[in-house]
């Protein structure tokens, strides 16, 4: 078996022998000064939104989204498609967004993508898979930035940089090894849930219109009167949901490393045009303190709070250039219209400033002007030139307020209000539970499943020489099901006694 058919990352780094340093130095921002906290960011009180003045979170964000040129940095392999969305049921008690509104049809751009590999990686290799749609409302441009895993490997931005630079081929071998991402999953035990759906059979969905797509993060939805609920999206695949195993996989790629960019593009050239239901989950905002882990973790689920299904969406439309299409095409959950708003989600609010900051670097200042990118209403503000500006403006007017050229503001527009209390802090969050919905999700998977994810899991793992920090993880394993951390244990030869052990000092 070859690895590079069942590894979470390409290639094995040979050689490297990763130590503990016995001293370590002072982590400093560029311009010399100490970082006071590294793994949490600023926010507003405990569950407060972030702060634009925490300087260590935005120089992170900033130099990572400018790492690659002009490639993205993650998401670059990906295929897409058009098509429509049509409401299917009266939210307008939740929210005043005019896509949601019954019987309504909008628009609709999606890039499918893998998310650690390259431009031109196998498709078959075992990654998270990106669902961005880009709605084109009649109040401007929504992007709704998702996964197909419901959940993500991290919980506060601070750390998306270092997570990805793990999973990445090393700096000085150019290679990526299995010693690197567990090294620093290591010291995320919040990461379980995430690595145990990714190395399960969803890890390798067998095309990309065999899969769903989710949110991750919670948002909000505002009604007229300024009222607002939080709610996860998911679409729901039509199709039904199919995976490939190791084997499977293995053997697809033997002979076509672009299987699920040709299974969509094939599809809608039969006309058999894949569609995806959109539901979405509801909670009250004086709900969320009654549960025993935080709603706004990404790291988790929503489970016993049921669906509803708001709507369908159909692709029926191919690019005719990928590369002006597909290729410069730019999400961002920053594109918001009214009635939708960015939760507290302490990784939602990295990614509202990264996602759009990385776009501006990758596409251009003016990559909004682009016809994918396009909204498909009147543009209208005093942003002005930068490279390939395209926009003809005249008159002596680029300021605001003026009487000259008046621009008037929309009262409805305006974002709701939360309330806050409290100080800012940097600190992670409360009720943590890092292991309980991992060990959830692995009982709800049957006996041949269950052996499938041990054998992927043990595989990548098995590589890693360092025994603390394979230890370590087998001890979250165990900490969330007593039989999953056996059962991986014992696939590695390790010291069951001491995995529990280790397992038996975690807090949850």
């Amino acid at each position: 078996m070859k690895p590079t058919t069942h590894c979470l990352l390409l290639g094995v780094s040979l050689g490297l022998l990763l130590g503990l340093p016995a001293t370590a130095s002072t982590l400093t921002r560029d311009n010399g000064a100490p970082v006071g906290d590294n793994q949490n960011s600023q926010t507003a009180g405990p569950n407060g939104p972030m702060l634009l003045q925490d300087v260590q979170l935005v120089q992170k964000l900033q130099r990572f989204d400018r790492e690659r040129i002009p490639e993205r940095v993650v998401h670059a392999r990906g295929a897409a498609a058009y098509g429509v969305f049509e409401a299917s049921a009266d939210i307008s008690a939740l929210s005043r967004a005019k896509v949601f509104a019954k019987g309504s049809k909008t628009p609709v751009f999606v890039r499918f993508s893998t998310v650690i590999h390259g431009l031109h990686s196998p498709e078959t290799l075992r990654d998270p898979r990106g669902f961005a749609t880009k709605f084109y409302t009649s109040e401007g441009n929504w992007d709704l930035v998702g996964n197909n895993l419901p959940v993500f490997f991290i919980r506060d931005a601070m750390k998306f940089p270092d997570m990805v630079h793990s999973l990445k081929p090393a700096p000085d071998t150019n290679l990526q090894d299995p010693n690197r991402f567990f090294d620093f999953f290591s010291h995320q035990p919040e990461a379980t849930h995430m690595l145990t759906r990714l190395y399960s059979d969803y890890g390798i969905p067998k095309g990309y219109q065999f899969m769903d797509g989710n949110s991750v993060h919670a948002w909000k939805l505002v009604n007229n009167a300024g009222k607002y609920v939080y709610v996860k999206f998911h679409w729901a695949s039509r199709q039904g949901q199919h995976n490939l195993t190791m084997q499977e996989a293995a053997a697809i790629q033997a002979h076509d490393f672009n299987h699920a960019s040709r299974s969509l593009l094939e599809a809608i050239k039969r006309k058999q045009y894949p569609q995806w239901d959109l539901f979405i989950q509801v909670m009250q905002s004086e709900d969320m303190a009654k549960l025993d882990f935080n709603p706004l973790d990404a790291t988790k689920i929503w489970p016993g709070i049921p669906e509803q299904k708001i709507g369908t969406m159909t692709l029926n439309r191919l690019p005719e250039n990928v590369f002006q299409e597909t290729e410069q095409s730019a999400f961002a959950p920053s594109n918001l219209v009214p009635g939708i708003e960015p939760s507290e989600d302490r990784l939602l609010q990295g990614r509202i400033f990264a996602y759009a900051d990385t776009q501006l670097h990758r596409v251009g200042t003016n990559g909004l002007q682009l016809p994918v990118n396009r909204p498909q209403v009147k543009v209208d503000n005093n942003n002005q030139d930068g490279a390939m500006n395209e926009v003809q403006r005249s008159g002596n007017v680029n300021y605001e307020p003026s009487r000259f050229s008046p621009l008037k503001q929309d009262p409805a527009a305006r974002s709701s209000q939360l309330p806050l209390g409290g100080s800012t802090q940097q600190a992670g969050i409360g009720k943590t539970q890092n292991f309980r919905q991992a060990g959830e999700f692995y009982r709800s998977l049957s006996s041949q499943d269950q052996a499938r994810l041990i054998a992927n899991l043990a595989a990548d793992l098995g590589q890693v020489r360092n025994e603390t920090i394979r230890n370590t993880m087998l001890s979250y394993f165990y900490k969330a099901d007593s039989g999953y951390g056996q059962a991986i244990s014992k696939a590695l030869n390790a010291n069951v006694a001491e995995v529990a052990r280790l397992a038996k000092a975690l807090q949850d």
